[in-house]
């Protein structure tokens, strides 16, 4: 990974809540309301899940975001990872990958500063 530099693990916490509860609520959407809005024609589920996954999927945008930008993630891996939270399934896979980033991120040892010897 390019990042030497550890990143917190709230950083990572938030990120994760966010993605589980983006991808619960796609789901939902997917398999549940959609169903109940075509077949028994209810439009109620799919009205109250769908506000709540596109207001949530703000917040994970922004959470998403900042992880990406703080291990320093390739333009168009980030881009995925945004994106992920609008795929069934996708921000599982999403959360996944970056959780192993951000593992391998923390297990690189601090630079030493050039000149300085260890005593």
């Amino acid at each position: 990974m390019s990042s030497t530099k550890p990143v917190g693990r709230g950083v990572l916490l938030r990120y994760r809540v966010m993605a589980y509860v983006t991808a619960v609520l796609l789901l939902l959407l997917v398999f549940y309301a959609i169903p109940v809005q075509i077949w028994g024609h209810d439009k109620r589920p799919e009205a109250i899940i769908g506000m709540l996954h596109g207001y949530l999927y703000m917040v994970y945008l922004v959470f998403a975001f900042e992880i990406t930008v703080k291990l320093k993630v390739p333009l168009v891996r980030m881009v995925l990872v945004l994106l992920a939270g609008t795929v069934p399934f996708g921000a599982f896979f999403a959360e996944r990958n970056m959780t192993h980033r951000w593992e391998s991120v923390q297990a690189v040892p601090p630079a030493v500063p050039v000149g300085r010897a260890e005593a």
